[in-house]
């Protein structure tokens, strides 16, 4: 597949172009910030690690950087984008920059956390630049709607990344670490500096990679186990048998089930494996 990624990529004047062409200001509201580097745009698509079988669907496309840098290397783009100016604009900017590559793109406009299905062919990849606010929801609705996603590679918050990352242990080990874990394999995948983007965020960016794997095995539904892991963080600098007591209905059941499940009760959520909490939901059901 040929590599026109050099001529088609926008650089920061392009962007301003059009920006200023669709009367666009960024907006806080959905968490705007444009990527405006296309050496950027390059390292986010080799971290991604997509190919010619791969079908991408990415959220928040915006002007279209990363659209176009991903439709050079992958079958095909769904791209996904809630501002209704963005994404009646993205065709004509791909079809401007790359024609080689337009037929392969589908834009949506739609909401992803309000996306309820995708039309064929179904994606193998998540990569996005998501915005700062929603960017836990959005990965754990598409990981959970989509099964058919092997793989995420996300720039997010630097903070969020490193939470979503985070093993047992850590400080910044929570809700979304665990959830994270149920279904993949998480690691950090590089870090990304403010003067990238327009406007340009008060924040670092952070490179997040996710690899689909099996669910831990339990009888617990996925719910059963979120819940637990809802409860144990809710009040995370308590035990674990004073933090479940609501959930479990007193701490004394709280308690007898942690140690049916193999737990210790005087623990803290922040040690727990995501197959710690997988174990407390399938214990509490007896």
């Amino acid at each position: 597949m040929p590599d026109h990624t050099a001529d088609a990529l926008l650089g920061p004047a392009e962007i301003r172009e059009l920006a200023t062409r669709l009367g666009l200001r960024p907006t806080k509201q959905w968490g705007q910030n444009f990527v405006i580097d296309a050496n950027t745009v390059r390292r986010i698509v080799r971290a991604a690690d997509v190919g010619p079988d791969d079908v991408v669907v990415e959220v928040g496309p915006g002007l279209g950087s990363l659209t176009l840098g991903l439709l050079q290397v992958a079958r095909h783009v769904t791209a996904l984008e809630i501002d209704p100016t963005l994404a009646a604009e993205l065709p004509t900017t791909v079809r401007t920059h790359a024609p080689q590559v337009a037929d392969r793109l589908s834009v949506l406009h739609t909401d992803a956390l309000r996306l309820q299905a995708l039309p064929d062919p179904q994606p193998t990849a998540l990569v996005a630049n998501l915005p700062y606010n929603v960017a836990v929801p959005v990965v754990l609705h598409l990981l959970q709607l989509l099964p058919t996603l092997d793989t995420v590679l996300v720039m997010v918050q630097w903070e969020v990344a490193e939470r979503l990352a985070a093993g047992p242990g850590s400080r910044t080990y929570g809700v979304p670490s665990v959830k994270a874990a149920w279904y993949a394999e998480v690691s950090m995948a590089g870090r990304i500096g403010r003067t990238v983007f327009w406007p340009a965020p008060n924040v670092d960016s952070g490179l997040v990679r996710m690899v689909r794997r099996e669910p831990p095995p339990t009888v617990a539904t996925r719910e059963e186990v979120f819940a637990v892991v809802d409860a144990a963080f809710a009040q995370r600098r308590k035990t674990l048998r004073a933090a479940l007591a609501g959930w479990a209905g007193g701490a004394p059941r709280a308690e007898a089930v942690l140690r049916a499940a193999g737990v210790d009760p005087s623990l803290r959520g922040e040690r727990l494996r995501v197959e710690d909490f997988a174990a407390i939901a399938a214990a509490a059901r007896d």
